[in-house]
């Protein structure tokens, strides 16, 4: 890969969700009208079970008034913590969807988790495009680089374009660490080896979060960062920590973790590239919770 001052940068426009503390990116090519969306939200009221799609129309928003063509809808991971927009916005936009094609391991499991039968497809077909490790793509004529970064969850990605790599939920600010690796199929070492997948990018690489929740003592909300940082101040990796102490730290703080607000929905929803349970008969929709499982 080509070091980060070499590389043309991509236009990135973040848009803060602060009711799932999610952050979501166009991504643009700075010599063309082409861009890519990254983790999107379609707001969800868990209390009355009512969608809303304020968050993605402020997307939609920014793509039509610059005169924007998006090419890619991409989803580092199938988020536990909120609902994917991915379908609402190709529909009005266009784009093609992607995601790691661990996603077919993910759907096993929670295929399972909450009993969809056969009439439920565990392969991925839902998506568009499913990214392996080292896949190219492009946006216009920036080229990006796909690394797969599980520990969070088997299927997490990093997309490396322009200079900036989008991180998903893998790393947070340096003040605030890293994701959490005890949802089925996480795993404290595996993260900890992506992690050293992603700080051996150049350092000048810009980092881009999927989450921010103000680390103590921060008053503002902050998703960039760069890779030079994240390896002499992440609170959980930084100045070379040894892998055996991340684990023991990463494993102790997740046993005091409560489940996401919205991981039983998301988890049904995310599996199925945003797309919601199928309806009944009547046209309603509804989702499963799981007794005791999770």
């Amino acid at each position: 890969m080509t070091t980060a001052t070499a590389t043309r940068q991509a236009d990135v426009t973040a848009f803060f969700d602060e009711a799932t503390f999610t952050v979501s990116y166009i991504v643009k090519d700075p010599d063309s009208d082409a861009c890519a969306i990254v983790d999107s939200v379609l707001d969800f009221d868990y209390a009355s079970g009512r969608t809303d799609t304020r968050s993605a129309d402020a997307i939609v928003a920014h793509v039509r008034n610059h005169g924007l063509r998006v090419e890619w809808i991409l989803e580092s991971h199938v988020h536990a913590d909120h609902l994917s927009a991915a379908p609402y916005l190709q529909e009005r936009l266009g784009g093609k969807i992607g995601i790691g094609d661990n996603i077919t391991i993910v759907q096993n499991v929670f295929g399972k988790v909450f009993n969809e039968g056969t009439e439920f497809e565990r392969d991925g077909s839902q998506f568009d495009k499913l990214f392996r490790e080292g896949d190219r793509f492009t946006i216009g004529a920036l080229e990006g680089e796909v690394l797969h970064t599980p520990g969070h969850t088997p299927a997490c990605l990093t997309y490396v374009v322009g200079g900036a790599a989008f991180v998903g939920d893998t790393l947070f600010m340096p003040d605030f660490g890293t994701a959490r690796c005890d949802f089925p199929g996480g795993s404290a070492e595996t993260l900890y080896a992506s992690i050293q997948k992603i700080l051996a990018l150049p350092d000048d690489t810009r980092i881009f979060v999927g989450h921010d929740y103000k680390a103590p003592g921060r008053e503002d909300y902050a998703w960039e960062t760069t890779v030079g940082e994240q390896k002499a101040r992440n609170i959980h990796v930084g100045d070379g920590a040894a892998a055996e102490d991340f684990v023991r730290m990463r494993e102790g703080r997740d046993a005091t973790l409560a489940m996401p607000r919205l991981i039983i929905p998301s988890l049904q929803v995310n599996m199925r590239a945003g797309q919601m349970p199928p309806a009944d008969d009547a046209g309603n929709v509804y989702m499963k919770v799981p007794v005791d499982t999770l």
